[in-house]
């Protein structure tokens, strides 16, 4: 009993404390457009370092559902995030890439212990949203974060087009 009790203790000691993960919420809202041929937009979210060079790459929304893979024909559209990252991505990408999604407000969470954010080292960003339409525009979102940073931050950014508000929030 009493080895239980200091093998306990010495764990308690020697083992560091839990600590919560930080975390990315993203809110992103496709707004309802009113035009004749609706397509949904393909969206591409990712994080880019100072130097524009992609970071992380979150969410890539493009028609997964085609036969073939021929939705992936037109991530290219998404151009900014095609030359940065797309071109050398093969897709799909587990845990990254999906369906695209319906006008409305869409939430994504993100944190450091999995997925994308697992391993990035703390310091500026700017977290970078791209959505392009068939028979429609191209709109390109850009919101600078500090990650994970000292203290809670809540940033907005606003689309004219392909995209409406954009929310973030990051817990250290």
């Amino acid at each position: 009993m009493r080895a239980i009790a200091t093998a306990a203790l010495l764990a308690m000691l020697v083992l560091p404390a839990a600590l919560p993960a930080a975390e990315l919420d993203i809110s992103v809202e496709i707004p309802r457009l009113n035009v004749s041929e609706y397509h949904r937009p393909y969206v591409a979210m990712w994080l880019e370092r100072p130097d524009h060079s992609v970071a992380a790459n979150l969410a890539v929304w493009y028609d997964v559902e085609m036969k073939a893979g021929e939705g992936s024909k037109w991530l290219k559209d998404m151009r900014q995030w095609w030359r940065r990252s797309g071109r050398s991505t093969p897709m799909p990408v587990d845990g990254v890439s999906g369906a695209t999604r319906p006008a409305g407000q869409h939430q994504l969470r993100f944190n450091d212990a999995k997925g994308p954010l697992k391993g990035l080292p703390p310091g500026k960003y700017e977290l970078v949203i791209e959505a392009a339409r068939e028979v429609g525009g191209r709109e390109v979102v850009s919101v600078p974060i500090t990650w994970p940073g000292s203290s809670p931050q809540q940033l907005k950014a606003k689309g004219t087009s392909e995209l409406g508000q954009v929310r973030v929030s990051i817990t250290p």
